[in-house]
């Protein structure tokens, strides 16, 4: 595959992420044992599907540090050209939180802040998110979230994005939202935010592109080639799983292109 590819969600768990209990329904349903993937392994996935740059995220949850801000950022100061780092914040400390997102920009270089509603039941129209909207927004750096049902055996509700994200993308204009796992069962909703906010983008994470919605996929093909991003949720998924069968998605070389990378690299900021 000659396509540049940007992989917008990516993890590099640690073992006290992998003995997390709601991991449960996603390690029956891949086969994952509860082993932390080593790094080569890592590298490795990314080599065999062509991805160039993974983002890879921190993960905080109401117990505390999963995988910390400062792990994300060793991780991309060893392998400065092929990760690029996705900051995460404790919802509970809303002035930690604000600190937090300007130290892993301004000092770290990360490019983005993830918060998974899941994780947290919270939906993202919650006050506690709102401090995190506004860092995020003096940096000039997208939150992303999750959208649509859950893997974990944790609520589904806050993920769904009527009302709640519609209501974040209406009080902040200026907020660039990248919602992640295509966000099933609620796609017209999904495209329905798409086609009303210009700030907020789809990504296709823990899906294999074959299966896809294909009211997704006619989006992609058209008016939204600008607004879809390739994400695998590694090592849930590998992108080689993820891609396997792009070619039957039938994208136009510029819609490829967009997909694949091109607009990973905008949205981001990153470097050429």
């Amino acid at each position: 595959m000659t396509d540049e590819i940007i992989d917008v969600w990516m993890q590099q768990p640690n073992q006290r992420f992998m003995a997390q209990p709601w991991l449960e329904s996603l390690l029956r349903w891949t086969g994952m044992e509860r082993t932390a993937p080593p790094l080569p392994a890592t590298l490795g996935a990314m080599d065999e599907a062509g991805v160039r740059v993974g983002l890879v995220s921190a993960w905080h949850g109401p117990n505390g540090v999963l995988i910390s801000n400062d792990e994300v950022a060793g991780l991309v100061a060893g392998h400065p050209d092929r990760f690029a780092g996705v900051a995460t914040v404790d919802l509970t400390d809303p002035v930690g939180a604000v600190r937090e997102i300007r130290r892993c920009v301004r000092d770290l270089g990360f490019v983005g802040v993830r918060v998974v509603p899941w994780l947290w039941n919270l939906p993202p129209n919650d006050r506690r998110y709102y401090p995190a909207y506004v860092a995020c927004v003096e940096e000039d750096v997208p939150f992303c979230t999750q959208i649509g049902h859950t893997g974990p055996l944790c609520p589904s509700e806050p993920g769904r994005p009527i009302p709640y994200l519609d209501e974040v993308l209406l009080d902040f204009p200026q907020l660039v939202v990248i919602g992640g796992h295509v966000g099933y069962p609620w796609l017209p909703e999904v495209l329905s935010l798409a086609r009303k906010y210009p700030n907020f983008h789809i990504d296709t994470s823990a899906y294999a592109v074959h299966r896809l919605p294909p009211e997704l996929v006619e989006y992609m093909r058209g008016r939204g080639r600008t607004r879809v991003l390739f994400g695998s949720n590694y090592p849930m998924v590998t992108p080689a799983q993820c891609l396997k069968r792009l070619d039957d998605l039938g994208l136009g070389a510029e819609a490829r292109e967009l997909f694949l990378g091109g607009n990973a690299r905008r949205v981001f900021s990153l470097p050429v």
